[in-house]
């Protein structure tokens, strides 16, 4: 059992994702993949005349402010356009897979913030109205239900409030909160960079093993822009109980082999 995250800030190669994750399949592997669409839902949004509001909290995470407008546009993009893109290529690739959001049969639970906190500078600003929300919990009967009967979910990080409202949660800490209520053998996260980098960009300072209960203290010392994120979802699966999680190279031919054969930044339960 393999939870796997695919970024989407457009760089990524999603054939060989796809032709990666097809190949696992079709070797006996059962497979959840998250996505996400940040790429995509950018220039959309930009054409259809609402830019992209992101902010910075006082703790130095970026988010996207949400507004109900926003979230229409997310939900028909991300679970729409990208979602059914991805869908139609493992379906050639003769993957069974099905397409789903957090929407769909309750699959993800989470609570709305509401508002938001943004850092300017020396001042902060209070954003109202925002649709983002944090996971509470996952369906995992629908996805064992789907996984034992041969289909492989592709899911958008789109959760339900407890009031039925679409929430844009963060993908990476949805394929955490995925893999800990699976019980998932390990969580991939691929993105733009071969994992967690000592002096961003630079590359070469990959860090390659994180000790599990030392999580917290990397992510102060190196993560940086979208990294935070990766390293709190790396943190989350940890703390549910997955057994490994590994950042690695989205970019790459061969990107799930490449990581399980040990490309990437290994992070191990109680290492």
């Amino acid at each position: 059992m393999l939870v796997v995250k695919f970024g989407g800030n457009g760089s990524l190669n999603l054939e060989a994702f796809c032709s990666d994750v097809a190949y696992m399949v079709q070797n006996g592997h059962k497979v959840v993949v998250v996505h996400g669409g940040s790429r995509e839902m950018d220039l959309i949004s930009e054409k259809l005349g609402k830019p992209p509001i992101f902010i910075t909290t006082p703790s130095g995470f970026q988010c996207r402010y949400t507004d109900r407008e926003t979230m229409e546009i997310f939900t028909m993009v991300v679970a729409g356009r990208v979602n059914k893109l991805v869908v139609e290529r493992l379906q050639k690739l003769g993957v069974n897979a099905i397409g789903l959001s957090g929407l769909d049969g309750r699959l993800i639970q989470g609570e709305r913030k509401g508002v938001i906190i943004a850092q300017e500078g020396n001042k902060r600003k209070v954003l109202k109205g925002d649709y983002g929300g944090t996971v509470k919990a996952v369906n995992a009967v629908l996805l064992r239900l789907l996984l034992d009967h041969g289909y492989t979910p592709v899911i958008a990080p789109i959760a339900l409030s407890d009031e039925g409202e679409a929430l844009n949660v963060d993908g990476d800490r949805v394929a955490a909160a995925v893999a800990g209520a699976l019980g998932a053998e390990a969580l991939l996260i691929l993105s733009g960079v071969p994992g967690l980098l000592a002096a961003f960009p630079d590359e070469s300072t990959l860090i390659t093993e994180i000790p599990g209960h030392k999580i917290g203290d990397y992510l102060e010392l190196y993560a940086r822009g979208r990294m935070k994120k990766k390293l709190l979802g790396a943190m989350e699966a940890i703390s549910y109980g997955v057994p490994l999680v590994i950042l690695a190279d989205g970019r790459v031919e061969k990107p799930i082999r490449r990581a399980l054969e040990g490309c990437g930044t290994f992070i191990k339960q109680g290492g």
